[in-house]
This record gives C-alpha cells, sequence and structure tokens, in this order.
C-alpha cells in the first residue's frame, strides 16, 4: 500500500480523499492555487504545495507542476478527484512516464470512454442499445442539422468531450437548430476544448439511472447496484438517491451486468459509472461512462458500507476488489443533495461571497469500510468553513448532504429535516429550493424524470408569502435584546431610571415603530415597552404580548399571546436573517438614526448578475428590440447565461465587446424603453 499520495484536486473531493487515507494511515499531499490558500483542503492534508494562480487552467490544469510536486514531496500515487484532471489520458500516461500511479483507469480506458461519439460506437459494435441519433466525426453545421431533422425533434445536442451538463442544448425544432449548435460549441470549446458534438433524440420525460462498477488489475469486475440521478436542472444533477425507487431485481441485474460487459470491453481498471437513460416502460440505453469516482458516490457508500476511495486506493496498489459479487446487498435507502451557492429563483444563477454564518445539522464523520459498519443518519462532505469565500474561479458547491434511512419514507423525513436545519448568511443558496423538491408530491412519490422541475415549476417556485408574524418577533426580539445588552453598562446604580433599557417613560410607556423589509415587500411593526416584555403587533393585526424567555447565542425562544416560538436569528450590519420553523427570512431593518447614502440610479441599463466574460453580443447601437429578445451572452464558471431585454425597447450603447471580462453588476449596455 501507498505510504503517501497526493490529491490532484480541490474542495469536498479533496477533503473526502484526505479523510480515507487518514484512516488507512497514507500521508497526503495537496496543491492549491493562490485563491484556494486558505482552503480547507489545504488544512486537512499533511502537506500542501502552491501551483499557481486561481484560474484553473494555470493551476489545477497544469498537469506538469502537479507531476513535479508529487514527485519533490515523495509521493507515490497521485488521486485526481473528479474534474480537473481525472479524465484526461494524457495526464495518466505522464504520471506512468514519471514513475508515479494514477489512482484511476488506464489512458486506454479513458480515450475509448471520453469521447461520447467514440463511446458509443463501441457500444453499438457490442450490440448495447443506444438512443438513435448521430454520433460520428461529421461536424459541419449544415450536415448536422440535416441528421437533427432526420432524428426527429426534440433533439439533443451534446459536447462530445463533455459532461457535468455543459456543452448541452435541446433543440425544440428545426428553426431553433443553428443558434443552438452554435451556443453549445461556444460552451464545448470553452468547457472542454473540443468544440465536437453529437446529436441525439430527446427522449419524453426519461429517467437518468447510472451503474458504480469497480474493477481491479486481476480480472475481477463487479457493478454496486444503481443511483437514479433524474433530477436534474440545466442537464445537471440536483438530487440523488441508491437504489432507484421502483427497480425490480431482474432489471437491476441487466442494467449491472450490461455496465460491466462495458466496462470490460475497454480493459476498465478502478471506479467508473456507466451511466443510462430509461423510457418509463424501463427499457434503458447507453448514455455515457464517466471513467472516474462520481459526485454521487456517498449514496452508493451508504447502501453497501463500503469506502469507495479506499477500494480506489487499494485496487491502485495491485490488490484483488476488497468483495465479489455475491457479497454484495443493498441495505436501506440513501439521498443526496447538492448544496449550491446559488440562486434558485434567479435561473440558478450561482452566488459569489463570503460563507459569513454555516449552520449545519448534526452529523457523523465519514466512516465506513468495516464489517457490518451502520451508517450514519446523516453525512455532510464539504470542503468550506464558515467565513470561507465562494469565488467565481471554480464550482460553486458549498456541501454534499447525504442522508441514510432504513428505507426511502424515512431518507426522505431525515433529509427534509436536515436541510431545514442547515443554515448559511453571506450568500444565496438552493437550500430552500431543495427542500422544497423533497417535500414536494413529485419527488415524494417517486414520479421522477430529468424534467421533473421543470415539470413542477409553479410548485417548486410558488409566489412570495408574507413573512409570518413569528418570525418578524424573532426579529423584534433580536434587536430589541442586542440594544439592551448594548445599553446596560450606561450605570452602576441599578436603581437609575435612565440607565434602563426597558423603555422607560415618566407618564406613558414607550412605543416605537421597526420597520423591516425583504425583497418582496415592507414589514412595519409596533412595540410598546413593559416592565419585562412588550406589546408586539405587525401591520393593523391587535397587539400581543411579547416575551423573550430564553437566549442561547443567536438562538432564541419567545413567546408571542399564546405561542411560544423558537429559532435562530443572526444580524448582518442592519440584516437580520431568521432560521425558524424550516425557513430562512432576511430581514432588512430601516434604522431611523442611520443616515442613508445617495446612490445613483441604474435605471435603463442591464446588468452582469455575476463576474464573467461577454460571448456574444447579439444586439448593436440604435437597434429596437422585444421584450425577452436576447442581447449579451455572457460565460461565467463555464456556463451561458443570456442577458435578455426586460421590454420592448431601444439600444442606446454597447459598453463591453466579445472577450471583455465583466465585474459583477457591470452595466453591459445602455437599453431605453421604446
Amino acid at each position: 500500500m501507498f505510504t503517501k499520495i497526493l490529491i490532484a484536486n480541490r474542495g469536498e473531493i479533496a477533503c473526502r480523499v484526505a479523510a480515507t487515507a487518514r484512516r488507512m494511515g497514507i500521508k497526503t499531499v495537496a496543491v492549491y492555487s493562490e485563491a484556494d490558500a486558505n482552503a480547507r483542503h489545504v488544512a486537512v492534508c499533511d502537506e500542501a504545495v502552491l501551483i499557481g494562480p486561481a484560474a484553473a487552467k494555470d493551476s489545477y490544469l497544469c498537469g506538469d507542476k502537479i507531476i513535479a510536486v508529487a514527485k519533490a514531496t515523495g509521493a507515490q500515487a497521485i488521486h485526481p478527484g473528479y474534474g480537473f484532471l481525472s479524465e484526461n489520458a494524457e495526464f495518466a500516461e505522464a504520471c506512468a512516464e514519471a514513475g508515479l500511479v494514477f489512482i484511476g483507469p488506464p489512458a486506454s480506458a479513458m480515450r475509448a470512454m471520453g469521447s461520447k461519439s467514440a463511446a458509443k460506437q463501441l457500444m453499438e459494435k457490442a450490440n448495447v442499445p443506444l438512443v438513435p441519433g448521430y454520433h460520428g466525426d461529421q461536424q459541419d453545421a449544415d450536415f448536422l442539422h440535416g441528421e437533427a431533422d432526420r432524428i426527429g425533434y426534440p433533439v439533443l445536442l451534446k459536447a462530445s468531450a463533455g459532461g457535468g451538463g455543459k456543452g448541452m442544448r435541446v433543440v425544440e425544432n428545426s428553426a431553433q437548430f443553428k443558434d443552438a449548435l452554435a451556443s453549445c460549441k461556444r460552451e464545448a470549446i470553452s468547457s472542454f476544448g473540443d468544440d465536437k458534438v453529437l446529436a441525439e433524440k430527446y427522449l419524453q420525460r426519461p429517467r437518468h439511472i447510472e451503474i458504480q462498477v469497480f474493477a481491479d488489475t486481476l480480472g475481477n469486475c463487479i457493478y454496486l447496484f444503481e443511483r437514479d440521478c433524474s433530477v436534474q436542472r440545466r442537464h445537471q444533477k440536483v438530487l440523488e438517491e441508491a437504489p432507484a425507487p421502483g427497480m425490480p431485481a431482474e432489471r437491476r441485474a441487466a442494467m449491472g451486468e450490461a455496465a460491466v460487459a462495458a466496462a470490460r470491453a475497454v480493459g476498465y481498471v478502478g471506479a467508473g459509472t456507466v451511466e443510462f437513460i430509461a423510457n418509463q416502460d424501463g427499457s434503458f440505453y447507453f448514455m455515457e461512462m464517466n471513467t472516474r469516482l462520481q459526485v454521487e458516490h456517498p449514496v452508493t457508500e451508504m447502501i453497501t458500507g463500503t469506502d469507495l476511495v479506499e477500494w480506489q486506493l487499494r485496487v491502485a496498489a495491485g490488490e484483488p476488489l476488497p468483495k465479489q459479487q455475491h457479497e454484495l446487498a443493498i441495505n436501506g435507502h440513501a439521498i443526496e443533495a447538492r448544496i449550491y451557492a446559488e440562486n434558485p429563483e434567479k435561473g440558478f444563477l450561482p452566488s459569489i461571497g463570503t460563507l459569513r454564518h454555516l449552520g449545519t445539522p448534526d452529523a457523523v464523520a465519514f466512516e465506513l469500510g468495516g464489517a457490518g459498519v451502520t451508517p450514519a443518519a446523516v453525512r455532510i462532505d464539504s470542503g468550506v468553513r464558515e467565513g470561507d469565500a465562494i469565488s467565481p474561479f471554480y464550482d460553486p458547491m458549498i456541501a454534499k448532504l447525504i442522508v441514510w434511512g432504513a428505507d426511502r419514507k424515512q431518507a426522505l423525513a431525515r433529509m427534509a429535516q436536515a436541510l431545514s436545519q442547515y443554515q448559511i448568511v453571506g450568500l444565496a443558496s438552493n437550500i430552500a429550493f431543495l427542500k422544497r423538491l423533497v417535500e414536494g408530491q413529485a419527488f415524494a412519490t417517486a414520479d421522477l424524470d430529468t424534467g421533473l422541475i421543470e415539470r413542477n415549476h409553479d410548485t417548486l417556485f410558488p409566489p412570495a408569502q408574507p413573512v409570518p408574524a413569528g418570525a418578524l418577533a424573532l426579529a423584534a426580539a433580536a434587536l430589541l435584546a442586542g440594544e439592551a445588552r448594548a445599553a446596560a453598562p450606561a450605570s452602576a446604580n441599578p436603581a437609575d431610571p435612565w440607565s434602563h433599557t426597558t423603555g422607560w417613560r415618566l407618564n406613558q410607556s414607550y412605543a416605537r415603530k421597526l420597520a423591516f423589509s425583504d425583497e418582496h415587500a415592507a414589514y412595519d411593526t409596533y412595540v410598546s415597552y413593559r416592565a419585562n416584555d412588550w406589546l408586539f403587533s405587525a401591520g393593523a393585526a391587535a397587539p400581543q404580548i411579547l416575551s423573550l424567555t430564553a437566549r442561547d447565542g443567536g438562538d432564541y425562544r419567545i413567546k408571542l399571546g399564546d405561542s411560544a416560538t423558537h429559532g435562530t436569528v443572526l444580524r448582518d450590519d442592519d440584516v437580520f436573517h431568521v432560521f425558524a420553523n424550516g425557513a430562512h427570512h432576511q430581514l432588512a431593518w430601516n434604522d431611523p438614526m442611520a443616515h442613508a447614502g445617495e446612490t445613483e440610479s441604474e435605471g435603463g441599463r442591464l446588468t452582469a448578475p455575476m463576474p464573467g466574460k461577454v460571448v456574444a453580443v447579439l444586439a448593436a447601437k440604435g437597434q429596437e428590440v422585444k421584450k425577452g429578445e436576447a442581447l449579451v451572452i455572457m460565460e461565467a464558471m463555464k456556463m451561458e447565461h443570456t442577458i435578455a431585454a426586460p421590454y420592448d425597447g431601444v439600444v442606446d450603447d454597447i459598453l463591453y465587446s466579445v472577450g471583455d471580462q465583466v465585474a459583477d453588476g457591470a452595466p453591459l449596455l445602455a437599453f431605453k424603453a421604446a
């Protein structure tokens, strides 16, 4: 077994690999960019070496630098994690040439499966069922357009070298084809350095089911059952679970055996995932093979009691697979939710900022692999800590939240509870959206397909609701208690009425208005001070007695009228973050004593929703456009974002050109109503 490995990655997967290595007594070397100097993966490894600037192409994608660090630090092997160099055949070969073990499959297997089109040609020869489509090398736009017309719409365009939902477009009709192809190719060349695409029939209401395979150097190859990854947005997975709901034993075996056959066909070694797209009737088609560990591998670990990273290390060291097929069995049900710094209500735009507060549900440290180990009910795989920044340079994942239950019903309940306990302040997150998704009827009843989010859009994106009186009362109580603590040391004489913080007045009680607001509405609340509590009302509601019954840090317990309420209230400048009853309310307090600064109106200017690069300008100065018409396309975090006209109008000026980098909030063009 190795005594030291280098982890050629960052974030949660680097921390995940380091945890298993530590348990096995293997020392670890981290590499990091300038942007990651204080990152968690740097802290958890035994050694850490700087390899370059923030941009991945200058750091985490520099294979020669990483190999040099491995040799200099005495590492014997390199674990690539996922993403970056994990499926780079040239890097795997360079490791071998340098006398290092690449903890992954042979370069030949990566090449065979690395191209979606070549892999499908290989599977076609092996009689594996394929979705109707074109997987060849001809890339002429007119030719591809003709193939799409032949296949029949809707058609899915997919980057041949792609993954992670990047470089994918669904084309609904022939008229949309050429614009979609151009966009797909731009995103593909940016993300993968290769703009080759394939086209195939887009199946209606398909499920995305993948099989975890594992092979060693001694000829053994097995499958560790399936994962259902149907719940997606922008072709990127949001929720994953194992086993797949409603999977008959016969189909599970058939898909598992097909996956093993695919792995054997390319001489596979190590952890891999064979992905299938399945119709509602149970028929399934080969989609692609990911020649690496998957983001969602924890759900497989939870139901099989295995540590797949340990298996990777043992196989790479030449050991046989720890278990054979007949020794594997499914135990319970596991669900994983990907917690991202993003705003679902704004098209899932990534959010940039600092984790000013990070509160997580109680979780058990990852520990699997032993005989008869019972999975933890809640597990969190994360690469960030409170105070860390989510930057525009890398994927905005905050954590993977994984739960286990004896059955799917229990796992669903635990996931909903864990999401209710997750608290993030400092940037937008998808936690509330994930909770609605998990508790929604479609997911709860396993009515699954890759269009679940779009199909249930109105349920998952409901109209904004007024902030409950209990949440407003919590914010008011936190504000008043904070003022009391700040004023308490004013006098050493407890009998001095002027030192009291109870709003004492000579002839009548002190009444004041506390004005709160969120992005949807304003909320005027009123408090009248009493000896040990307050009279509180929200809007035109009748006053009720409000008392603070207990406080522990940011945790408050109050009584409002006859109702007891508890929650966490965190103040960030003049914004009160109230976490109560599974919801997160952000309430800005309008402090009447504060002097608000003057701000210049940005009316008429369309601004960048986040830092990024302009990749296309679709309008010209003086052009008349209609509401919703695309004006500018930006690329950020390797995804394209379209800036559209907010109403009918005229483009007054174009402020940036193709290739320009723009900051968050930068005006992209001047625009006026028609």
